[in-house]
């Protein structure tokens, strides 16, 4: 499966959540406007803590596997959730704000 290269410039659109007490601001781009999300930029309100590397480091391979053609629909699934089907981390939080069914 080869990358999907994106150009240099793409539209890109910003949204904030809260998770486990956490502010996240997520920003993500599209390779065509209408086109499906291609990246993801994820960056929790304390700078320089474990949270905001694990954050950012997940928003890294989130956009690689969209890249490389994984939907966000399939990494939603192979997500952990909790008993009651809510998200189990922040990064399936976000795929539920996007609105992708699980």
């Amino acid at each position: 499966m080869s990358r999907t290269t994106l150009p240099n410039r793409r539209t890109h659109e910003t949204i904030q959540f809260e998770f486990w007490g956490q502010r996240y601001v997520v920003g993500f781009g599209r390779a065509r406007p209408s086109g499906p999300i291609a990246e993801i930029f994820l960056n929790c309100s304390k700078s320089g803590t474990q949270a905001e590397t694990l954050a950012r480091d997940s928003a890294v391979l989130l956009s690689l596997a969209l890249q490389h053609g994984v939907t966000l629909e399939e990494i939603g699934h192979a997500l952990t959730r909790n008993a009651d089907g809510s998200p189990g981390g922040p990064v399936g939080a976000l795929i539920d704000l996007l609105g992708v069914s699980t």
